[in-house]
């Protein structure tokens, strides 16, 4: 019986395949189910983020003696915001997770919008001027439609964000499964 050199390889392929997809099926479910729970549970990480990180520097203006005064001072500032937004966001964690919907609809319609712009900007430089031109329309127009609904908009990508996590994270548990060992 041979055995081959690349065997610890694919077993570390196909472990890694397993878990991302499991793990990518389980938070896709997840935002299916149980979307605003979800969605507060993430805001409650980035929140507990930031306690952290304000604790950092918070330390770090207390710590940091070669730094200069203004330094130490704006670390404390900043450590001090940190702490504050990160303790808001638990206190209203349903209208904190509306509000960065909200910012991260808004801001990926704009950059939608400037992409499509873009886009045109390059048209001398397309290979196919006609696509171009649609995805700049399509680009631009679905910008807007993200800026003028954020709402709605968040709650579609959202949606589709669940869908696309259980749909990858099925194909990657398969492809796990057939890798060769």
């Amino acid at each position: 019986m041979t055995t081959s050199t690349f065997t610890p390889v694919a077993k570390g392929m196909r472990v890694a395949l397993l878990a991302s997809g499991l793990i990518a099926v389980i938070f896709g479910i997840a935002i299916l189910v149980w979307p605003g729970s979800t969605a507060e549970i993430i805001t409650g990480v980035i929140a507990v983020y930031a306690i952290i990180a304000g604790i950092v520097y918070l330390a770090m203006s207390f710590t940091a003696t070669g730094q200069s005064t203004g330094s130490r001072i704006g670390h404390g500032l900043l450590g001090l915001l940190y702490i504050a937004a990160g303790i808001y966001a638990f206190v209203a964690l349903a209208a904190t997770t509306i509000v960065l919907g909200i910012f991260i609809a808004v801001l990926i319609g704009v950059m939608w919008m400037i992409e499509g712009f873009t886009a045109l900007f390059t048209l001398g430089e397309a290979g196919s001027k006609g696509l171009t031109v649609f995805f700049a329309i399509i680009s631009v127009l679905a910008g807007i439609a993200l800026v003028s609904t954020p709402l709605w908009g968040i709650a579609f990508l959202w949606w589709l964000t669940g869908i696309a996590l259980v749909v990858m994270g099925v194909l990657n548990v398969i492809r796990g499964f057939s890798i060769k060992v």
